[in-house]
């Protein structure tokens, strides 16, 4: 973190730090105002709020700043920037973690973690033949930390992929993905990890859920293998610790799995959705009206699949929403003002209706 106000001096002699400030909103982005960027450099993501609204609780990587891997921190959103206030760590430094989450109170995050298999980051999948994979790392499971003690406690003990937990408004459930039944799909627990159930079951995977305003439905990303070729696939890289996330829609479901319902036919990646706080729209990131994959922007659409409009217009990667609970802000991670660098960095933004 140190190395962050040198490099910040940097570009500013260069003029750079200027011009990057001049360029956080574009003119479409009509339901941003008040854009101000959190962090500068390293790969922040998956940013989610407290409950009060005061603090954001998200994973980095910045391997030139000695994160080698995935971390969990959480920031006061007070601070303008990182050389103000610097993250408090979360998880221990060992292992890669990911999908952080705030307990009701705001004391206690929930996390995953695979520390306890080794405490070296696991490999990678290989990309050598161009294509992109998510690994579903056995070794991942689920934490919690009390942020007032420093105290861990683990809530899944068993060889296997348990992650992506987040948790219900009303502070009494988390819902996660796990392979525990043969296949990727999502279950409930209660905070104290007691009542574990299945809610999903279609061949696939289900993930990155998140809970209705109310607490009474989960949306999330999917992928549905249909032809023989596809369920093939799907199969061979999940015995491998796969998932390929490029055609995947967003699906809605009441918490106990059923009124199960598929929201978008856009094709490609339709992923990291959240509801709008009036638990009627649905916030995503998608490339499907993109030439070149790689590109991301936040679209918005009815529950029932109707009125789809674009949020952001970044021409590389925007992705993550998350409103805050009272609806007045949303947090997003962005390429945007990188610098032409592949740093992927946090955002606030006031939200206009």
């Amino acid at each position: 973190m140190k190395k962050l106000g040198s490099v910040l001096a940097l570009l500013s002699s260069m003029g750079i730090a200027a011009l990057m400030a001049q360029n956080l909103e574009y003119p479409q982005e009509r339901h941003l105002k008040n854009l101000r960027q959190l962090t500068f450099g390293g790969e922040n993501a998956e940013a989610y709020w407290s409950f009060d609204g005061q603090r954001l609780v998200f994973q980095r990587t910045d391997k030139e700043q000695g994160i080698p891997c995935d971390r969990i921190y959480y920031w006061s959103v007070a601070a303008e920037n990182m050389q103000v206030q610097p993250p408090i760590p979360v998880s221990n430094g060992e292992g890669r973690t990911t999908c952080s989450y705030f307990l009701k109170g705001d004391s206690v995050v929930v996390f995953a973690s695979t520390h306890a298999a080794s405490p070296d980051c696991p490999p990678e999948p290989e990309r050598s033949s161009g294509a992109y994979y998510w690994p579903i790392y056995p070794s991942f499971d689920l934490y919690l930390k009390n942020l007032r003690t420093g105290k861990y406690s683990r809530l899944t003990h068993r060889e296997g992929y348990d992650a992506e937990a987040t948790v219900s408004p009303k502070g009494d459930k988390i819902v996660f993905t796990s392979d525990r039944s043969g296949d990727l799909e999502l279950w409930t627990m209660n905070i104290d990890g007691s009542d574990v159930k299945q809610v999903t079951h279609g061949l696939g995977y289900d993930g990155g859920a998140f809970f209705s305003p109310d607490g009474q439905y989960l949306v999330f990303r999917a992928s549905r293998p249909k032809t023989p070729e596809e369920i093939e696939k799907y199969k061979r890289l999940f015995n491998q610790g796969l998932v390929a996330p490029s055609d995947m829609e967003i699906y809605v479901c009441k918490a106990d799995g059923s009124d199960l319902r598929q929201v978008t036919r856009l094709g490609k990646a339709n992923w990291a959705p959240f509801f709008h706080p009036s638990g009627k729209k649905i916030l995503f990131s998608s490339n499907h009206a993109s030439q070149r994959g790689y590109q991301f922007n936040l679209y918005m659409v009815n529950v029932d699949g109707s009125g789809l409009e674009q949020v952001t217009y970044d021409p590389v990667f925007d992705a993550f929403p998350m409103f805050s609970f009272d609806g007045k802000k949303l947090v997003f991670s962005s390429n945007r003002n990188n610098g032409g660098t592949r740093s992927t960095n946090l955002f606030i933004a006031d939200w206009v209706d």
